[in-house]
């Protein structure tokens, strides 16, 4: 697992996959390579345009790609189930499911249609709901994973039951914290649960390291502390964003991969490098903790998850 590359990849031949924000950096990545192994992708995303675009580049990369968008916003609820609606009308089975969508510390104060602050809402709840809604296409497939994109910040990350929305107060990087900590948390809480339930996934989780893409740009912007950080740190300790998508697609596609492991690069802090296992630091694996995010999780989206009686 040391030296594992996209050559790797197991054939993914008469699999379906499903990436969220698969229109650019990783989501885009993870998309090209588990189309180029031969899987059919969907890819999805905000923007029809990015989504057209993504799907031209793939294409001339990968002429035989079987590739689709689907537009999905994880910062609505309405959008989510609109999409798993034609999605569950077309019965048929996903295998793969790469929760990888993202916001990163936005500077002020922002909420999803839902009134969830953005970052939470984003990152983490609208995941929480859509895999929650496609679970019956999973359950049709042979062996279902779910990969959820977790971050080397959940290392510091509180789950802040009394401020989960930033009602009491608002900083942009422990919002961020938060959120890839409740990406970690779920994936193996879903693990525990699939297991008392029957489901029969493979949940694990997997992060980028430091990778070269968009979402700083996107998120504080340019011109912030963290952007003046990022760009000190670039030269020296990250890596591209098809080498930052490779703990995703081992623990999406390799047969080595195990339920409730998380994946990221295996150089200094975890920053580049390839892929291996990555550290779970304690809060991420408190039981009871995750229990309670579950249940509050399931109240603010209003999904459902089937139990055994």
């Amino acid at each position: 697992m040391s030296t594992w590359t996209t050559a790797d990849i197991p054939s993914q031949a008469g699999k379906r996959a499903l990436v969220t924000g698969a229109t650019g950096g990783l989501g885009y990545e993870t998309s090209l390579e588990l189309a180029r192994a031969g899987a059919e992708v969907i890819l999805t995303g905000r923007s029809d345009a990015k989504g057209r675009t993504a799907l031209e580049r793939i294409r001339r990369e990968v002429p035989a790609a079987q590739i689709r968008f689907e537009p999905i916003d994880l910062a609505s609820l309405a959008s989510i189930s609109r999409a798993t609606k034609r999605l569950l009308e077309e019965d048929l089975a996903i295998d793969v499911l790469v929760n990888n969508a993202g916001v990163m510390m936005l500077p002020k104060h922002e909420k999803t249609a839902d009134g969830f602050e953005r970052q939470f809402g984003t990152n983490y709840l609208g995941h929480f709901a859509l895999t929650a809604q496609l679970l019956p296409l999973l359950q049709k497939s042979a062996a279902p994973r779910v990969v959820n994109l977790s971050s080397i910040a959940h290392r510091r990350g509180k789950i802040a039951f009394d401020n989960l929305q930033g009602e009491r107060a608002y900083k942009a990087w422990p919002a961020y914290e938060q959120s890839k900590l409740a990406m970690l948390m779920f994936a193996l809480e879903l693990q525990r649960r699939s297991d008392a339930n029957g489901w029969r996934l493979m949940s694990n989780a997997a992060h980028p390291g430091f990778a070269r893409t968009d979402l700083i740009a996107n998120g504080p912007g340019e011109t912030g502390v963290m952007a003046l950080v990022s760009r000190a740190m670039k030269p020296f300790l990250s890596h591209s964003a098809a080498d930052g998508a490779l703990p995703t697609l081992l623990a999406a596609t390799s047969p080595d991969a195990r339920p409730a492991a998380y994946y990221g690069p295996k150089g200094f802090q975890e920053m580049m490098g390839a892929p291996a296992e990555a550290r779970i630091y304690p809060q991420a694996m408190d039981t009871a903790v995750a229990a309670k995010l579950w249940d509050a999780s399931v109240k603010l989206t209003g999904v459902s998850w089937p139990e055994k009686s």
